[in-house]
């Protein structure tokens, strides 16, 4: 069990829902974030030429407009369902970052919106498939995720366990925070490199979902419970399978870091690890730039 038995959804509300009318809708990759890699790799596993199929949810419903989380207010429902366990892990990390990013940044926190979709779904970044992943709009400052793409790790080599799917979600808010410390921009994808401002971006992200673990799990106030072995060696696992190196290995081409635009599976997972082991953000400084406080 990942979430206390004390954890309350309370009538829900934190994260919206929709059921999309079932792909070809242009791909987005807005944001960065794990998407925008991963949307490579399914493409190549799932078999699709463009990145619009769509794929099987884990949601409780594939008829348009009827996806909805009424479900995950009962009793352990966080536990249980994978939507439900993104709603929690939304009240998690807001928990997380409101006390955070003022104290170590001098940043207020405003919430971002988390949306649920089925198929497909319109954004203020353009339109997306389930086969998209998860990203994150900064337009809308929305993180938007088809629950089916945890059914999807495993293909990458990934975990699809309780930790790794909350590791997601986390990354992407991580965007979300880099939105708001005003350096999100700073991520150009068409200049990669296994030193470039992409890959230092997405490195932080990794850095800040660490972060967003270790806070989550300590203390009197904690949502989650102590992490096991098992659980962070899942989601470690997990940010291994999504590095450009394992892309690139799996995809059948050459190792190019010159191509990089994530970071290598070791940089990923010591990034995960450099917030999860100090909890703070000046760990996550991947682009240098001072300024935080422990």
């Amino acid at each position: 069990m990942t979430f206390k038995n004390s954890f309350s959804q309370g009538g829900g509300g934190r994260v919206t829902t929709s059921s999309g009318g079932g792909g070809g809708l242009p791909i987005v990759v807005g944001g960065g974030g794990i998407g925008t890699l991963v949307i490579l790799a399914l493409v190549y596993f799932l078999g699709g030429g463009t990145g619009t199929e769509s794929l099987p949810s884990a949601g409780h419903s594939s008829n348009p407009g009827s996806y909805n989380l009424d479900h995950c207010q009962s009793e352990g429902a966080a536990n249980e369902y994978d939507d439900c366990r993104v709603e929690a892990t939304m009240y998690s990390v807001d928990a997380v970052w409101q006390a955070v990013l003022p104290q170590q940044a001098g940043i207020e926190y405003t919430q971002p919106g988390m949306h649920l979709f089925e198929n497909s779904v319109a954004t203020g970044c353009g339109n997306a498939s389930a086969s998209t992943g998860p990203f994150y709009c900064p337009s809308d400052t929305t993180a938007y995720l088809d629950v089916s793409f945890f059914q999807q790790l495993g293909q990458l080599g990934g975990s699809n366990g309780p930790l790794a799917q909350e590791y997601a979600i986390a990354h992407e808010i991580g965007h979300h925070i880099q939105n708001l410390e005003g350096t999100l921009g700073l991520s150009d994808y068409n200049n990669p490199g296994e030193d470039s401002a992409a890959v230092a971006i997405e490195l932080q992200a990794d850095c800040y979902a660490g972060l967003w673990a270790k806070r989550a799990s300590e203390g009197e106030d904690a949502m989650l419970e102590p992490i096991s072995r098992k659980q962070l060696s899942e989601a470690l696992q997990t940010a291994r399978a999504i590095g450009d190196d394992n892309i690139q290995k799996r995809s059948g081409g050459q190792i190019n870091p010159d191509a990089w635009t994530h970071g290598s599976s070791e940089q990923r997972e010591d990034a995960f690890m450099a917030g999860y082991e100090s909890g703070v953000m000046s760990s996550c400084d991947f682009l240098h730039r001072g300024g935080y406080s422990s």
